[in-house]
């Protein structure tokens, strides 16, 4: 969870109005932030909050935790409004990217008054959002720029890896590939870029360098200072709609120091978009559900006033809440996220407990216990436990592991995924059937780290079932990869033989030809007549496609099957 500091002086400036520090530690929370520790340094006195959540970007700095504050307290009512002044500022990107760093997205905002400690927030709110929203600059990298001494218009292009230009921090030129050697940002992100044919640069109209994202900016436009007043906001990425929003975080806290914002044309190879885009989001909830789980009995008003203190505009309509809330959130996709700003308005603190009234002794579930017993046993083997997420895409599932999507590889995967009807991003659109790809899909993220990497997941799968109300079944599974130097299909079957004969069962393997897998390397696992798995040496033209040079094995079965009594 991203932790920073905080001055209470500053952040009182920010509210309009002053507290005790006994009174700070309950206000956090309506940030969903908790006070860590408290201390005086040259006279002020300064805050360590850790955040308790990393869907809410616009909550980690002092700008968002004082707007957040204001509307609990009600100090500010409605959503908070910020204009967007259209400016005559285009920026082009290079169709050359596509493969590299496909996005950009821009804005300036002008009248900026900084003094060091709103400069301190401004940095640490571009780093943190790019460390831990942003997976390390991976997703979202952040750029901050003095505007005045910028020339528009700016390009985003492909840049030979020989040009040159002045690194923040530095006083002579350097390559983009010296950078990646010599520079601090440059050996902890270069892993990054560092295998593209080209490498990104902005620049604008005089061939002024403004930064080589996601590494670092130039000294020469790139110095932010307590002087600057006008400042041009550049965030890159492979998501449209998380650069976005990381652009609408960062501009939306730049306005509560007093900028104005403006806007910034971008002109991609294909379409045009204008950003940054402030337009609020709509979400619909019932209001009986709010009160169901709540567990409180809050009349339809009561629940509206507890929204408006959490920046919603409400619409009270046939036993619905209409809402609209601020374009820096991306965090509400289910009534249980609007459920939760309700409570943490109403006061977790305030809600008196009652226990329950069951006749029933608790206890874990079998079949939980029993994927504990396999973790146990794989760790056991010598092997990395990671836990991955359950929404992917059809390309990471099917199209980068050789398959055709429609086709049944005997359910390894099956033919067809459980898709989202309505994603929010397309990355994020279908939930996986599978787990190797997800492994894959991790090892090609740590290319820069050391070898071997033997990793597991036991993790769950859903398949499209028919004869369910639900036409879907969620599954255990179990997926083992092995990257290393000669990676082969005995090592993978030396971590299955020790598997199945520590759970008690026998075996076979059954060659068969899967895409996937390097021909004559694969097999079905069977047990007890039943295929429950797969096994084999990765082909190189997956590994190709997820940008993995090291040769590897593993194997995915499914976990149900080899559930028995003696092993919980």
């Amino acid at each position: 969870m991203p932790k920073f500091d905080v001055s209470k002086r500053d952040l009182e400036r920010l509210v309009g109005r002053e507290f005790t520090v006994e009174e700070w530690e309950d206000l956090f929370l309506y940030a969903k932030c908790e006070l860590d520790d408290v201390w005086e340094e040259n006279g002020q006195i300064y805050f360590k909050a850790d955040s308790k959540d990393t869907n809410r970007p616009d909550l980690w700095s002092a700008e968002g935790i004082a707007r957040q504050i204001r509307w609990a307290l009600g100090f500010q009512r409605d959503l908070p409004k910020y204009e967007v002044e259209k400016s005559d500022v285009t920026v082009y990107v290079d169709e050359k990217l596509k493969d590299i760093r496909p996005y950009g997205v821009y804005a300036i905002v002008e009248g900026l008054s900084l003094d060091e400690e709103a400069l301190r927030q401004m940095i640490n709110l571009q780093e943190k959002v790019a460390l831990t929203f942003g997976r390390r600059r991976r997703e979202v990298a952040i750029g901050i720029f003095d505007f005045d001494k910028v020339k528009p218009p700016i390009y985003y292009r492909a840049a030979e890896k020989t040009e040159k230009f002045v690194p923040l921090g530095f006083e002579e030129e350097l390559t983009l590939e010296e950078i990646l050697e010599k520079h601090e940002k440059g050996r902890e992100y270069g892993h990054l870029i560092k295998d593209k044919p080209y490498y990104p640069l902005l620049v604008d109209s005089e061939g002024k360098v403004l930064s080589m994202p996601p590494i670092i900016n130039s000294e020469i436009t790139g110095r932010v200072t307590t002087e600057t007043r006008n400042v041009f906001v550049d965030v890159t990425g492979w998501d449209l709609n998380k650069v976005m929003l990381a652009l609408n975080v960062v501009v939306t806290a730049l306005a509560e120091r007093g900028g104005r914002i403006k806007s910034v044309k971008v002109v991609y190879p294909d379409f045009e978009v204008v950003t940054p885009d402030l337009t609020p989001k709509e979400f619909e909830v019932e209001l009986d559900y709010i009160r169901k789980l709540a567990g409180l009995d809050l009349s339809d008003e009561e629940i509206k006033e507890l929204l408006v203190r959490m920046m919603y505009d409400v619409t009270l309509e046939d036993g619905k809440a209409k809402l609209l809330y601020p374009a820096f959130r991306d965090d509400i996709m289910h009534a249980r996220d609007v459920l939760e700003d309700v409570l943490i308005a109403y006061g977790y603190n305030e809600i008196e407990p009652e226990e329950p009234k069951l006749a029933v002794q608790g206890r874990g579930d079998k079949f939980i216990e029993f994927e504990d017993a396999v973790r146990e046993l794989m760790v056991g083997f010598g092997l990395q436990e990671v836990m991955t997420f359950n929404l992917t895409n059809r390309e990471a599932q099917y199209g980068k592991m050789n398959l055709e999507y429609g086709r049944d590889y005997f359910s390894n995967p099956p033919a067809e995924l459980v898709e989202i009807e309505n994603p929010i991003s397309p990355k994020w659109s279908a939930l996986r059937s599978w787990l190797l790809p997800s492994l894959l899909d991790f090892l090609s993220q740590n290319t820069h780290e050391e070898y071997p990497q033997r990793l597991f997941e036991v993790g769950k799968a859903t398949l499209i079932d028919e004869s369910r109300e639900t036409k879907t079944v969620s599954e255990s599974k179990l997926a083992v990869v092995l990257a290393q130097p000669r990676a082969t299909f005995t090592d993978a079957k030396e971590i299955l033989e020790g598997v199945m004969r520590h759970l008690g069962f026998e075996y076979e393997l059954e060659e068969v030809e899967h895409p996937s897998f390097i021909s004559g390397r694969a097999g079905r696992i069977i047990v007890n007549g039943e295929t429950i798995g797969v096994i084999g040496e990765i082909h190189p033209a997956v590994l190709e496609k997820w940008g993995i040079e090291m040769p590897v094995a593993g194997f995915e079965l499914f976990l149900r099957p080899l559930y028995t009594e003696p092993y919980l």
